[in-house]
């Protein structure tokens, strides 16, 4: 499966920033993570820090699938809204969720100052707006609702937006505290690089061809006929996993996603905050570290890259007219266009932990708009389990729920 499409801005920004050998040769393990992207760097990561002896493969290049193509926007805002994942859930289980993801971003900046990324990191606020007037009551309802429970948030008029923002047509929107941005690309090389010098193996372009489960180990065999024997396996390979995984799951969409040239004009009214629109679609919007905005949305059901191809100039086009609808002074040109691959669950939630069919295994799929942040809170979760321990949200993560 391709997850990405033409030309993601942080794989051409980047360029190779590292290149790790093919397995050559039988080897076991501890751990065994399988999937080099962002999630599977904090899992390795986390892994190394316990001393676990651990080895990550990818059949790709490290970082070039999901995470090559992702807008890297840090939030704690689940896809749904609070008051909603409350009545599937629970009040108590809903506001615990909403805090873990809110927490986890400074948890990703503690990291990153930890490791000495150069990945941009930046702490941001959030801008939920309403898209239509529509929206407003039920808006204001999720802004209760994030209020009753200590969420830091602000109510904005739509004159607010215009005036701090220089946004059109918003109808009012909530604020948030607590955001923040990264190159998810260059995080993940770093992070790989730092735990490679711990000890970490690596692997890539390494195909897992087949597997094998017993009581106390699982082997996997290459595609070269290599084996690699572990203790655990901890899948952190996103959509892939659909592949593997017999049930429906997650619902798989193409977003599209354009970035803008260089800007010379200020654009400081628009740089410490995410934005995002209850449209549905939604929208979403930020500026990068050198100048340039991003913004993305038109979200379709994932058919295939081909597809993706196709459709990228119209949505483009689409994105640019959307984006000149709220920014009409905004001198916007677009430099880079791409498509990539994302899922939605049922309630919004990631699945992380077991899964009955995988003896010796756990899977980490921070899948929604908040992805990151999920693979933030797997790092905890997995560590209790691997301690055979609870983690007091890993109820909320498991498959068949």
């Amino acid at each position: 499966m391709i997850l990405t499409s033409n030309e993601p801005f942080w794989l051409i920004k980047n360029g190779l920033l590292a290149s790790y050998p093919s397995l050559k040769r039988d080897i076991e393990t501890d751990i065994l993570i399988v999937g080099g992207g962002i999630t599977g760097s904090l899992i390795a990561h986390k892994c190394i820090k316990e001393n676990y002896k651990t080895i990550l493969v990818d059949r790709r290049e490290v970082a070039n699938g999901s995470t090559s193509a992702t807008t890297s926007m840090l939030q704690y805002e689940i896809d749904i809204p609070l008051y909603k994942l409350s009545g599937m859930i629970g009040k108590t289980a809903a506001e615990a969720n909403y805090w873990a993801c809110y927490n986890s971003i400074d948890e990703l900046e503690k990291l990153v100052k930890n490791i000495k990324s150069n990945c941009g990191f930046k702490k941001k606020e959030s801008l939920y707006f309403a898209a239509y007037k529509k929206d407003v009551p039920k808006l204001k309802k999720e802004f209760e609702a994030r209020r009753h429970c200590g969420l830091p948030v602000v109510w904005l008029t739509s004159e607010n937006i215009e005036d701090n923002y220089k946004i059109k047509n918003a109808h009012g929107g909530i604020l948030s505290k607590q955001g923040g941005s990264i190159d998810a690309f260059r995080l993940t090389h770093d992070l790989l690089l730092h735990n490679y010098k711990k000890g970490l193996q690596i692997f890539d372009k390494t195909e897992i061809s087949s597997v094998k489960y017993t009581p106390d180990s699982v082997f996997i065999t290459t595609e070269f006929g290599n084996i690699i024997k572990a203790k655990k396996v901890i899948y952190c390979n996103g959509f892939e996993s659909t592949e593997l995984i017999k049930e429906k799951f997650v619902k798989l969409l193409s977003t599209y996603a354009i970035i803008g040239e260089q800007n010379i004009d200020d654009q400081s009214h628009l740089n410490n905050t995410l934005f995002w629109n209850t449209a549905k679609p939604y929208l979403y919007m930020r500026t990068t570290d050198d100048n340039r905005i991003l913004i993305g949305g038109e979200d379709e059901d994932f058919v295939n890259t081909k597809k993706n191809d196709l459709l990228l100039h119209f949505k483009n086009k689409k994105l640019t007219k959307k984006l000149n609808r709220l920014l009409p002074d905004y001198n916007f040109r677009s430099d880079f266009a791409w498509a990539g691959t994302f899922g939605e669950t049922k309630d919004g939630l990631p699945y992380i932990g077991k899964h009955p069919d995988f003896p010796n295994s756990y899977f980490v799929l921070g899948f929604g708009g908040n992805g990151i942040t999920f693979s933030v809170i797997g790092m905890s979760v997995i560590h209790a389990m691997l301690q055979n321990k609870k983690h007091p949200l890993q109820t909320y993560f498991r498959f068949r729920r």
